[in-house]
């Protein structure tokens, strides 16, 4: 019996939606290369899945965040792509690993101890990309420090061969803030001096999703889209701006349904009480799947025979429970599905507006769901 089959948790995935964000992504880059952030198993929706289908829509790249996820893309898609790892590694990792993985994986580096571990390793001459911080404030080299980082680059040669130079925005999803025209003005700064060293950037890239959508400044050899592949605005305020295609849809079913009087309690520590006659109905999916337990408190709803539904009480490990719309309350029986992210009828619920009910952003939502929910691919 298959997972999907013994669950009553299921994320559809739509591979033919990434593959049409992506192409529309890439018709807006232009000339620019467009590397697909597959990291996080591939933000939620299964990274060969992802990999493939962005691949099938015009990707020329990937990225991730680590080695082993570098090495699962690599083996998924068995394709000669360059994934990049868009961290540096622990220079104990870098030694280790640069005679582990395969050439068309690419490292990330961001100081001259990481250079230098990355140069001791075994294998051939390998491609890198130097990550400048221009504000993030993450992870990268400083532009004050990368005259040390350029040096050791410079003598490493043979070993490491300098492929591209990158950064990395912290505010391209607010289009009015001026401090993205200020990291590409550092970043400018950077790759001149780097230049006048006699050291070839390669490929330059610093959009993401939001750099590539509202920032055309940002667009430069290369673009790298994460949230947008998977047809999820970086922010609200950049939804619209491409026609986009959420991939992932996030269902369950109804366990029962139960008659709930005024003055009772619903769900642990008593947060919800029943003002009125209510139908309540408990639900198959609960934190221990990627559903927040103050859902409720938060507002968020979900989607029951094409009306919307309010989360009432703390989500629990396994299940939530759902006060009822009066006007279907009586027609809702168990093995009824429940939409919490996706289309149900006339109505949608999508990922940033259970972001903005919860507090936080679309990126946490997707990559919450867990693996006990079956991805099934539609």
């Amino acid at each position: 019996m298959s997972a999907q089959v013994r669950s009553a948790r299921v994320a559809r995935v739509r591979p033919s939606a990434i593959e049409s964000n992506v192409r529309r992504l890439a018709a807006l880059a232009g000339e620019a290369d467009v590397c697909a952030v597959v990291k996080a198993d591939g933000y939620g929706h299964g990274v060969a899945t992802a990999a493939g289908a962005a691949l099938a829509g015009g990707a020329s790249w990937l990225a991730v965040a680590t080695i082993a996820e570098a090495l699962e893309v690599a083996d998924s898609i068995g394709r000669e792509v360059p994934v990049l790892i868009l961290s540096e590694a622990a220079p104990a990792l870098a030694v280790e690993a640069a005679g582990d993985c395969p050439e068309r994986i690419r490292f990330t580096v961001a100081s001259v101890e990481g250079v230098r571990a990355l140069a001791a390793g075994a294998g051939p001459e390998r491609a890198v990309h130097l990550k400048v911080d221009t504000g993030m404030h993450r992870m990268g080299a400083l532009p004050a420090e990368i005259n040390p980082v350029a040096e050791a680059l410079r003598a490493a040669r043979g070993r490491l061969r300098l492929e591209g130079v990158w950064t990395h925005l912290a505010v391209a999803d607010s289009p009015g803030d001026p401090f993205t025209a200020e990291q590409l003005r550092r970043f400018d700064q950077v790759l001149a001096g780097l230049r006048g060293l006699g050291l070839p950037t390669g490929a330059v890239h610093a959009a993401n999703s939001a750099g590539l959508l509202a920032h055309p400044a940002a667009r430069r050899d290369a673009v790298r889209c994460g949230i947008a592949v998977y047809g999820v605005p970086p922010s609200p305020e950049l939804d619209g701006l491409v026609a986009l295609e959420p991939a992932m849809e996030v269902a369950s079913r109804v366990t029962a349904v139960r008659a709930v009087a005024p003055g009772e309690s619903v769900s642990y520590g008593r947060h919800w009480w029943a003002t009125e006659p209510t139908r309540v109905a408990t639900v198959a999916i609960g934190y221990a799947d990627g559903i927040r337990r103050d859902s409720g408190e938060a507002g968020v709803e979900v989607l029951v025979r094409g009306r919307r539904c309010r989360i009432v009480g703390a989500v629990t490990m396994d299940q939530l429970m759902v006060a009822l719309d009066p006007t279907i309350a009586e027609e809702v029986a168990a093995g009824d599905e429940v939409v919490l992210i996706g289309r149900q009828g006339a109505e949608e619920i999508t990922a940033t507006e259970v972001a903005q009910r919860l507090g936080t952003i679309a990126y946490e939502v997707l990559t919450s769901i867990s693996a006990r929910v079956p991805r099934v691919l539609v």
